[in-house]
């Protein structure tokens, strides 16, 4: 078994690694939160069955392994479980979703994959480098896939029979390959090295032992904050000795229970997947929808709306400023108009009803030198809208929030 070799991070221990993307050092806990919802869609959980004796290996090294690693041809099958203290997102998601026959489909990628934020999942994968790549989530009688080739995305719905068709902007990449369209899932490694490149003095990491994962040998790379007040306990990252891939990937949180996010292999292939797992043509009788139909609110009805992409929009929020460091990082953020949430029936924007019952299950009211505002929790981040219209968003505690907009006043 590998020993507790420790590399406690201080702008050394993770070397070009981490060296490279230091301008991300300061969003440390946002990053992890990243990795960890992107991660659900690629990278997931499988209870350890042993712990292999492998070499010895220093955290840097192992660092260095997962940098190293070229491996771009994979398919397997995936168990991921998400338990981030929210209710399934599929209703809220569909209230505020453009109304039926507007142009909307319930193949498109924000709308299905956003399922994974909440429950287990089963999902099968391929990837045959940068440009093709394919996600299945299986659920009960149905399947909806999610296709990457070349310049096409493909998104299947087979309950409702609906076809989604997005092509690339013909972006190039350094290399010459086409970059994969927004909402593809990546690579386990990019994952991997975007929680890594986060890395700074305010973090540890280490090698704790070893597993098997999908009956591989894999090295645990253990990443914990060194700080209190995140909502962030730790980040395990099991890494497979002979290709350096992720295999595994479990963020705890500092309240203790169950993961916030437990995702891994159950079974993993290295070899060349067929292309034909990266073809699609539309069943007969399916409904297709472009994306281009999505970004104009362009349906059958002429009915407006906007692009799911637009709808998170960020270029209308001014001002964001970092307060804190590292893993106790607050994001604040002027809210457009100087207001906060609109109540329902308050005229200004009533929100769907459906909508503000899920953020008053969520929402405390607090108060401190900011005056006063609500808090909104799940399991990993917090947020904290005051009532003159700021937002305080972190992977912190209550109090460390109300401790920031205390600051910023």
């Amino acid at each position: 078994m590998a020993p507790n070799d420790s590399a406690e991070t201080n702008g050394e221990a993770t070397g070009t690694v981490v060296g490279r993307r230091k301008k991300a050092r300061y969003i440390v806990p946002f990053a992890v939160a990243g990795v960890a919802a992107a991660t659900i869609g690629l990278v997931p959980a499988l209870a350890a069955s042993g712990d292999p004796d492998l070499p010895d290996i220093t955290a840097q090294e192992l660092i260095e392994k997962i940098a190293a690693s070229d491996q771009e041809q994979l398919s397997g099958t995936l168990k991921v479980s998400t338990d981030l203290g929210i209710p399934s997102l599929g209703g809220i998601a569909s209230s505020f979703a453009p109304d039926a026959g507007g142009g909307d489909t319930s193949a498109a990628p924000e709308s299905k994959l956003m399922d994974l934020a909440s429950g287990t999942h089963t999902l099968r994968v391929a990837a045959d480098g940068p440009d093709r790549q394919r996600l299945s989530i299986l659920g009960e009688g149905s399947e909806y896939s999610l296709v990457h080739n070349g310049d096409d995305v493909w998104g299947y719905d087979s309950g409702s029979n609906e076809v989604y068709h997005a092509t690339s902007d013909g972006a190039e990449r350094p290399d010459g390959k086409h970059k994969a369209p927004k909402g593809v899932p990546a690579t386990p490694k990019e994952l991997a090295e975007e929680a890594l490149a986060a890395a700074d003095d305010t973090t540890s990491v280490t090698v704790d032992g070893t597993a098997q994962v999908a009956g591989r040998d894999a090295y645990q790379l253990l990443i914990k904050p060194k700080q209190s007040g995140s909502t962030i306990g730790s980040v395990r990252v099991a890494v497979d000795s002979e290709t350096g891939v992720p295999l595994k990937f479990t963020l705890a949180t500092s309240s203790g229970g169950k993961a916030a996010v437990d995702a891994g292999f159950t079974k993993v292939d290295f070899s060349k997947p067929d292309a034909s797992s990266f073809s699609f043509t539309p069943p007969k009788g399916a409904k297709v929808t472009e994306a281009d139909e999505l970004k104009d609110g362009a349906g059958k009805d002429g009915a407006a709306g906007k692009a799911p992409e637009d709808l998170g929009a960020l270029e209308d929020f001014k001002g964001l400023n970092v307060i804190g460091k590292g893993w106790n990082a607050v994001a604040e953020i002027d809210v457009p108009g100087g207001a906060g949430l609109p109540a329902q029936g308050s005229g200004t924007g009533d929100m769907p009803a459906q909508a503000q019952q899920f953020l008053d299950a969520l929402g405390d009211k607090v108060t401190g030198d900011f005056g006063s505002g609500t808090v909104f929790r799940t399991r990993l981040v917090n947020a904290l809208m005051t009532d003159d219209g700021k937002v305080y968003v972190g992977a912190v505690t209550q109090d460390t929030l109300v401790k920031a907009a205390d600051a910023a006043e």
